[in-house]
This record gives structure tokens, sequence and C-alpha cells, in this order.
């Protein structure tokens, strides 16, 4: 949500800039825009309505020198989407310019104040009131820029990360966060020089350097082109940075010949599942190695009970995951939706452990959620996709997916890490607490070993779904249908068909048909029905016969060689065989792309999907 992107240093900023916001679009947005310190000595601000390419437009004619310079990406919360609310936003004088991501949640008392001291505004937004605060606080103290801001940031309830110039400081840039992420990539220019960038996350600086720093809670960073680098608080006690190697490449930001990231990154899944479990499974010994686990060994023996806290996606993922750990290891697992757990005083004990589940690492809610479970003394383990993120510095201990960066909004192949990571998880829970045969255990590694094999399988023999999805553009509505570990399953396919398509659909426990949602059947009523011959089968294939006798039309997912379900469908993806633990990690595939084809038929834009955000950083 929103982004960020900074530079100072030898280079011309406006192209790295312009870069860096094209490779934040897919956290979403609705505006955009930059600010420089020109070779003149101007303070520049031009910002659009809509895509990087209508600024870069509405910059053809302008001055967009100097070797200074911040960018952002908007997605709107207070204020309508347009060029007046976009970012970034001078102060009064017109002498500072700032970008924010976050909410500031007092924003209203902050504005009335400085309207109260005369200062005149020109937006709707939050930001704009921030940008004001520390303008009046340079004035009224007397104070330096940085200063200034750690003056105006006490006053600040909410969240924000934050980059802004000083016109008559053209060497110096300033930034902070607290509840958002920005970190600071370190480099040398051509000259040797130091150079600095700012980001959101690591994709605009990858390119220019590997060496980066984290900035954490209440930070304030000053940069400058004599190398100077000062990361203090708000207490202004100085902090002592520590400098992180990036594990990314380009290449892993480029489309590489696919249409669309999200294609790709479906595409990706089995090598990305093979990284995940490399140096984790061990099949020659039918060893699961988390050093997670080991390292907490007792806190998983002793724990009364698990408590996954996720957002979106990836509480489909912690649901597949509870599952499998409940009966893996015989310890009660509950999945919350951190959004609600973090606002209704749960009852959390301190041999509880809580496990946060997210892509970014960064999704505010889940944040919030570990942070009331630590305040109760639940020992924190975190799951997520981005090194060095928040969620991971503020758990006790956890698991990186290392599927690699995904840029598709509809997440597709963190799913499919967190679904594996979470098995991998459980098979070593129940390895310290002694609960699954020996033989039986066995079997689960060396079956899980072979999924990422069988993806592939299930990706070669399921290409022909573009050929039909165009089929199912005149829908209002699709019902999707599971039972045991596909019951998430179904709930995940309903929700990467709305994200991308605009199609209204919902995802039901099989046998919940007859209790309510079997009255919206009809000839006009598109029914996907996750069916491998596992588990409650001969339930699932009376639940297609009411369906069929309703004239509803069945898109199906069934195990390879399967005839009885085939033989009712109207359109039929075949997975192969496999544990009904793991049948979710294959009968996704046909899912992500029965969805990816239906919205490029009908003209939608998969990548950057209308009104979402890659990440939900504020509330």
């Amino acid at each position: 949500m929103c982004g960020i992107v900074g530079y100072i240093g030898d280079q011309q900023a406006y192209p790295i800039l312009i870069k860096g916001l094209h490779r934040l679009e897919y956290r979403g947005y609705d505006s955009a825009g930059v600010a420089l310190i020109s070779q003149s000595g101007e303070l520049n601000v031009y910002k659009e309505k809509g895509k990087v390419v209508a600024l870069e437009r509405l910059c053809e004619k302008t001055d967009v020198t100097g070797t200074i310079g911040i960018a952002h990406t908007r997605w709107a919360t207070h204020g309508e989407p347009n060029a007046s609310n976009a970012h970034p936003h001078y102060s009064e004088s017109r002498s500072l310019a700032l970008v924010h991501n976050g909410i500031i949640e007092n924003y209203k008392v902050l504005r009335l104040e400085l309207e109260k001291n005369g200062v005149t505004f020109r937006s709707e937004t939050d930001t704009e009131v921030l940008v004001q605060l520390v303008e009046f606080m340079m004035n009224s103290h007397h104070c330096d820029l940085y200063t200034a801001v750690q003056l105006a940031l006490k006053n600040v309830v909410g969240a924000y990360a934050i980059a802004i110039l000083e016109k008559s400081h053209p060497d110096t840039l300033v930034c902070a966060r607290k509840g958002s992420p920005l970190i600071i990539g370190v480099g040398k220019s051509e000259t040797g020089r130091p150079e600095y960038f700012l980001g959101s996350d690591a994709t605009p600086i990858i390119e220019y350097t590997d060496k980066v720093i984290y900035l954490n809670d209440e930070e304030i960073a000053v940069m400058d082109r004599t190398g100077r680098l000062e990361i203090t608080n708000l207490a202004n006690v100085k902090q002592t940075p520590q400098l992180v190697t990036l594990q990314m490449n380009l290449e892993e930001l480029e489309k590489g010949g696919y249409p669309h990231f999200m294609l790709k990154e479906i595409w990706e899944q089995p090598n990305a599942l093979r990284t995940c479990i490399k140096g984790r499974l061990d099949r020659e010994n039918s060893e699961v190695v988390l050093s997670g686990i080991i390292d907490n060994k007792e806190k998983f023996q002793n724990c009364r009970r698990i408590i996954i806290c996720a957002c979106g996606t990836s509480w489909h993922s912690a649901l597949i995951g509870k599952y499998f750990i409940e009966e893996a290891c015989q310890i009660p697992v509950e999945v919350e939706y951190a959004s609600e757990f973090r606002y209704r005083n749960p009852v959390i004990f301190p041999d509880d452990v809580v496990v946060a589940v997210s892509q970014s690492g960064e999704t505010a809610d889940t944040l919030a959620a570990i942070q009331l479970a630590k305040e109760k003394g639940a020992f924190l383990y975190g799951i997520c996709n981005v090194i060095g993120s928040s969620i991971a510095r503020a758990t006790n201990s956890g698991t990186y997916l290392h599927v690699g960066p995904e840029i598709g909004v509809a997440s597709t192949k963190a799913f499919s890490g967190q679904v594996i990571t979470l098995a991998l998880l459980g098979l070593a829970i129940a390895k310290v607490r002694g609960t699954l045969d020996t033989k039986f255990y066995q079997m689960l590694v060396d079956e899980l070993y072979q999924i990422p094999d069988k993806m592939q399988w299930t990706l070669e023999h399921n290409k022909d779904i573009d050929k039909f999805a165009e089929r199912f553009t005149y829908c209002k509505n699709f019902l999707y249908l599971g039972r045991g570990y596909n019951y998430p399953l179904a709930l995940e396919g309903a929700l990467k068909l709305k994200e991308i398509s605009y199609i209204h659909a919902e995802g039901y426990p099989a046998a919940e048909m007859k209790h309510g949602p079997i009255a919206l059947v009809d000839a006009e009523m598109p029914v996907v029905v996750i069916a491998p011959k596992k588990g409650m089968y001969d339930k699932v294939v009376s639940n297609i016969q009411e369906i069929k006798s309703r004239s509803g039309k069945i898109i199906s997912v069934v195990t390879e060689g399967d005839t009885v379900v085939k033989g009712m469908s109207d359109y039929c993806f075949v997975i192969p065989d496999t544990r009904d633990c793991f049948v979710p990690l294959l009968a996704v595939i046909p899912l992500q792309l029965l969805s990816y084809y239906v919205a490029i038929a009908k003209g939608c834009n998969v990548d950057q999907p209308r009104n979402l955000a890659k990440s939900v950083t504020v509330e």
C-alpha cells in the first residue's frame, strides 16, 4: 500500500525515482508524484492522478534536473484520488516537500491547531498536516529540519514512513518510520562518493545496491552527500544501524517473457517450493529440519495451544495449516483474523504459541496482533517471505518462505509457500512431541518432497484452461465447494476470482451447500467443486448430483484417472494423486489459472486489480 522512493548522490535523481515508482506499482496506487531540488536550487513538485506513465507525461516539459529527490505512489485514504491529494506535499512556504505512507490518526486535531496558528492547507490529506507541522516546529522552535521532524513526530498518533526535502539544504535527506516499512540502500556512485536510496521495500533499490538498513519504529535518519548517515530515535538517542545484504536479484523483478507477473508466479511455484523445502526436508533421513523449532524445542513440547493470526490469503493458508497441525500434533489450533483478534481482548496464556503468517511481513493488523500476544507473554513465531521485515524482527523465532519476490497483487506462490511451510512446521512439532507413528511420519516427508514435481505435472496438464475461461465472463456469481482440507482452498479459489475478475464468488464447505447456497444454483451459476478421490469423496459426489439436478454448471478438480466426477462435470481439471492433506498444494494450481484467464478474458488488470494493495500496511 503506497510506495516511497528516494535518492541522494551524484546521479540524476529523476530516472532513478521514476524507475523505482514503476517497480512499486505492484503495491497498488491511484496517483503518483515526485519532488526534486533542481540544479538551479528550486524545489519542484510534480504529481498526477493515475498511473506512473501519466506522471511521466506531465514531467516531459518540466525541469526534472537534480541529484536529490523523493517520489511516491499513493493509495487514497484521506481525500479522493486527485492531483491535489497526491504526494509529495509542500509545506505552506513551499520550502519543504514530504511523502508519507501510513495514516495519521490525530490529523484532524493537529490540522485545527495549525489552522488556529494561521496555516493554510491545500489538500484534504493527513500527510499535508504532517509537512505543515514540521514547518511549524522549525519556525516556532528555530531549529533545523532534523530536530523539527523529531518534535513533530512526538505529536503524531498513527503509522508513518516519511521522507522529506528542504529547499535551503539540497545536500540533506531526512526520513523516519513507525509502523510502516522503510529501508535505506547504501551505495557508491561511479565517482566513488557515497549515495543513498530509500524504498518502501527492496524492489526500487536492488538495481543499485544490495546493502540496506531496515529502519526500526520511531527511528529518524539523516543522510547527506558527505556520506553522513545518522540514525536516532524520538528521544534523540543515537542508534547503531545494521547493514544487511539483500537476498534478491533483479531478474526476479522482471516478467521473464510472461505477459503478467501473476502468470509467471503461478508457473514459478514448483521451483519456489523446491527452494522453500531445500535444507529443511531431508528425504534421505526422513527428517524435517526447522531451526526455529529445534532452538525452541521446549516451547513447542509444552505449549497449551497454537494460535495462528493472519489476513486474506494468508488466513486461508493458516486454516489448512490448522487442519494439518491438529491432526499431526494433537494440539488445539485456533486461526484468527488478525484484524479481529487485536481488538477483542482475546484470552492468551503464557504457554501459548502465536504464529503470525504474512507474505510481506508488514501487515499492520498482524503486527498489532503479535504485539498484543507479546504483551501477554506468548511465544511468537513468524512465517513470512520478506527477509528483515517487521514481523520477522518482532517475533521470537520463525521461518522464511524463500519463494522469491511476489509482484502480482493476488497472491499465488506465497500461498503455496505458506501452506508447505505450515506443513513443515506441523511435521517438526509432531517430531518433538512424538505424536506421529514413525512410518507414517516418513511417508509424509517423502510425499511432501514430491509435491513440487507434482505441481509441475499439474501445470503441464491444465494448459487449456484459457480456451474455455472466456465462457464465464458473463457470470455474476460463482460458488466454490470443498470438504476437509479443501474447504479453505474453496475460500482461496473464490477470493482469487473476486480479486482479479471482480466476479462475486463464495467458498463453502460442500456439506453446508444445503444450508442456504443451493438456493442460488441455476443454469447461470458455475459451481467449482474440489473433488479429489480422497477423504469424503462419495459425499462430494452426492453434492455434485444435487447441483446437476438444478441445472448448475460443474467445474471440477479431480484426481488423475477419476471417471465418475469427470463424467458429471461440464469442465474438469486433473491433478496427480497425493495425500489428502497435500491436495490443496496441487488443486490450487487450476483454481489460480481459472481466475487468471477469466480476468484476462474480461480485460482486467490482473497484476494491479482495482482498489487493492499488495500489502496492507495501514488499518
